[in-house]
């Protein structure tokens, strides 16, 4: 499905707050994969995060044998691991779920980010159709005024579908001697076909919100949208076993002024999204169905605005795995990483005048949907306003000592 931004009638899944039915909010198969969560334990004398299997009878805690979800990625075969781990009875799916669609409390238990003590990685410019997105953004300068008009300059000159074109090989370095000669490459062109893809740290260790929670855009931005992804789960081994859903949202104005500005458009309070769970690869998945996935984007808006559109896996330039491969180094991530690998987004239908494209707008509730990994749902606010993040790392290692849950 195109991408749309015209009003229309908003369907039975696109209500303005972010209560989620179990259909939409567990995989297409139910709990017959294995999904790895977080939760926030409300209960005992020191409540804090647990880690949980999501089964169809319910959340089971398995936090006495695996304190962080980094443990649980370490083991030779997680999935099997997982499985093979009863764990105590903590709540239902359906429990947990109606708290995350409430304002976040601590005296609820409510599903978390389902990501701890990893680094949050992001490579960008992955697929080739959102690349002259970018490259429109650097160009205007962060205007959103003038994307129309240089849209239309740069498909005149490179036209709108490189799908195809391998990033780093004879054609694409042929594509970029022409367009250097016309004085039209860039940064983000160098990323999009050249031989090093864009790898940066989207958000620091524990700062990820998890669904049902607000998330969070610049209240100094003007041109910005959400960013549906797959997201990798790597372990310290760099092995990759297992995937979640992800929003990178993306302030399009501020990083358009200069790719310099890519840390303050990218990373702030609340702007990253992950869940609502890993879902490991087993007998039932695995890394080749994560290559033809589709992700399903809904936006909708107090305005009556909705926007639609899909992310295919297939389409992107560069194989996950070589992603992951970009983003190791050597002896550099003890505790593993989550890897965004990029979205074919690049909203472009007007909202709020002719000519100015998609904007968010505060209230707007984001559901990103895969059948394989169930939906991610989120509602959008200024950052600054979002609810302070104040539960960090050394508060988790508090909170488990105190706990009696570190070896």
């Amino acid at each position: 499905m195109p991408l749309t931004g015209e009003p229309q009638q908003l369907d039975e899944r696109m209500t303005l707050n972010t209560v989620q039915t179990m259909k939409d909010f567990l995989p297409d198969d139910g709990c017959a994969g294995t999904l790895l969560a977080r939760v926030w334990n409300p209960n005992g004398p020191f409540p804090g995060p647990m880690v949980v299997a999501v089964r169809a009878a319910g959340l089971f805690d398995v936090t006495e044998k695996w304190p962080t979800v980094a443990d649980v990625l370490d083991e030779p075969n997680p999935a099997a691991a997982l499985n093979d781990m009863g764990g105590t009875f903590v709540a239902t799916v359906g429990e947990a779920l109606a708290n995350s669609a409430l304002p976040a409390s601590d005296s609820v238990l409510r599903f978390l980010a389902p990501v701890d003590v990893q680094v949050i990685k992001a490579c960008g410019v992955t697929f080739a159709d959102s690349m002259l997105e970018r490259v429109i953004e650097e160009r205007t300068k962060g205007d959103a005024s003038g994307a129309g008009a240089v849209r239309a300059e740069i498909t005149a000159v490179i036209g709108d579908n490189l799908q195809g074109l391998k990033p780093g090989s004879a054609p694409a370095m042929a594509l970029k001697e022409v367009l250097k000669a016309k004085g039209w490459w860039s940064a983000y062109l160098e990323v999009g076909i050249g031989p090093d893809a864009e790898v940066f740290t989207k958000a620091p260790v524990m700062g990820a919100v998890g669904p049902g929670a607000l998330v969070g855009i610049r209240s100094d931005s003007s041109w910005n949208n959400p960013e549906p992804e797959v997201v990798l789960a790597v372990n310290a081994r760099g092995e990759t076993v297992g995937v979640s859903l992800g929003n990178d949202v993306n302030l399009r104005d501020i990083e358009g002024r200069s790719a310099l500005l890519l840390g303050k458009a990218k990373d702030n309070n609340a702007s990253c999204a992950i869940g609502p769970f890993i879902r490991l690869f087993d007998a039932t998945f695995g890394m080749d169905d994560v290559r033809q996935m589709t992700l399903d984007l809904q936006v909708a808006g107090d305005d009556g605005y909705a926007l639609q559109g899909e992310n295919h896996m297939s389409r992107i330039s560069r194989d996950p795995l070589d992603l992951v491969a970009q983003t190791i180094s050597a002896h550099h991530y003890p505790d593993g990483f989550m890897l965004f690998t990029g979205t074919l987004f690049a909203p472009t239908k007007d909202r709020d005048a002719p000519g100015a494209g998609f904007t968010h707008h505060v209230g707007d509730v984001v559901r990103i949907r895969n059948g394989w990994l169930g939906e991610l749902c989120n509602q959008v606010t200024h950052a600054e306003t979002a609810p302070p993040w104040q539960f960090g790392v050394r508060a988790l290692m508090r909170n488990l000592a105190q706990r009696g849950l570190l070896g």
